[in-house]
């Protein structure tokens, strides 16, 4: 597969000879076993999803390690529970920094093997689908923001060229047949893919789950067990609202979004480009790719800065908040490729009332030009 250059690459490099393993998660498709093996190309590759290696791994844990031990990436690795203490064991042993490369697909599976035998031996690493300024390194983003939302930044649907209805059609099989049998024992896949795309209709919205589980049929917890599921296989995300109180009644409800925005039009019947410019979630859609940006450099570029929106109860509202160290950056997403100033004014409004300090506030939209101003940046969208 053609290897596009990821940002991921310099925080992994920098934490080689920190942690004697590194870890690192993602979506199926997100290019992690391209990453690794053109990154880590002295290490051996040994990939779980094999059965008979998988079988050595759990019938003989020491001797599979003795067979592998040292510079070894294991791919798959939450497919062999019982490996992870004796990981710990070789590399307590040997204090050798970089010794072994983890990689998976299911976060809540490998975090939660991590945490109870590799604490403090590991680093861990996100890699999401392609990024913007990934896009823009390699010559693939496009002129106008709904070829991007509509096609998604899976590196499959570049290298490969695949349509992207095929490709989702064939991801959407995939992982129903595979992630969520192997995360839950949903015997209802029909239900759960009605799930999925109602969902991807209440992309950008606050999420209620006692409406989402009676348009489903299903029980709140059941609903609520099902998200879970969607949010550790890395399919969709939820934004927390920012809590302060500033005399007003401020939602505290999370909204939900998708990884990526090619997977959720797909749920949503969008076929072409031409459908989401007259789709009546297209600004919601235009929202949800931009934040999601977001979230993919901050995994990529390892900055662990935090995210919310905010909203009170008069509609007031600004689409995303972020931490610039001891002060804010807020920013408002509209899909218009017009400029007017009713479009700042929720990030004045906040300002004026939150009593925190702005560090910038920008408007990110769906022109082309990006603008200085007195008081605000406008931004292209593919400029963020």
């Amino acid at each position: 597969m053609e290897f596009f250059p990821r940002q991921l690459e310099q925080a992994l490099k920098k934490q080689l000879d920190k942690y004697p393993i590194l870890a690192i998660t993602g979506p199926r498709q997100s290019g992690k076993t391209t990453l690794l093996k053109h990154l880590f190309a002295g290490y051996t590759y040994v990939s779980l999803e094999n059965e008979n290696i998988r079988s050595f791994a759990e019938s003989d844990p020491v001797g599979f390690l003795n067979r592998y031990p040292s510079r070894i990436i294991f791919d798959e690795v939450q497919r062999t529970p019982g490996l992870f203490s004796y990981l710990q064991t070789a590399v307590d042993q040997s204090g050798q920094m970089g010794q072994f490369i983890l990689s998976g697909s299911q976060n809540f599976q490998l975090l939660s093997r991590i945490t109870q035998s590799l604490a403090g031996r590991v680093a861990l690493f996100r890699l999401l689908p392609l990024d913007f300024s990934e896009l823009r390194h390699s010559g693939l983003i496009p002129q106008h923001w709904t070829q991007l939302a509509w096609q998604g930044a899976y590196p499959a649907l570049f290298s490969r060229r695949i349509e992207p209805p095929v490709f989702y059609h064939n991801y959407i099989e995939t992982y129903l047949n595979r992630d969520v049998a192997e995360l839950s024992n949903i015997r209802d896949m029909r239900a759960f893919r009605q799930f999925l795309s109602l969902c991807a209709g209440r992309t950008g919205q606050l999420l209620n789950l006692a409406n989402l589980a009676r348009d489903c049929d299903i029980s709140q917890p059941t609903a609520k067990a099902w998200l879970s599921i969607l949010e550790s296989s890395y399919i969709l995300f939820l934004l927390q609202p920012y809590h302060k109180n500033y005399n007003k009644r401020i939602v505290k409800t999370p909204k939900l979004y998708f990884y990526d925005t090619g997977l959720a039009c797909f749920l949503l019947g969008i076929r072409k480009t031409e459908d989401l410019e007259m789709f009546d979630l297209a600004g919601n859609v235009f929202e949800n790719m931009v934040i999601a940006d977001f979230t993919k450099r901050n995994h990529h570029q390892y900055l662990f800065r935090e995210f919310w929106f905010w909203r009170d109860s008069n509609g007031n509202e600004v689409d995303l908040l972020t931490n610039d160290g001891l002060s804010l950056d807020i920013f408002e997403i509209k899909s218009t490729q017009t400029l007017n100033t009713r479009l700042f004014t929720g990030l004045d409004y906040f300002a004026s009332i939150s009593g925190e300090k702005i560090n910038a506030k920008t408007l990110i939209y769906g022109g082309l030009e990006s603008q200085k101003r007195t008081n605000y940046t406008v931004q292209a969208w593919m400029d963020v």
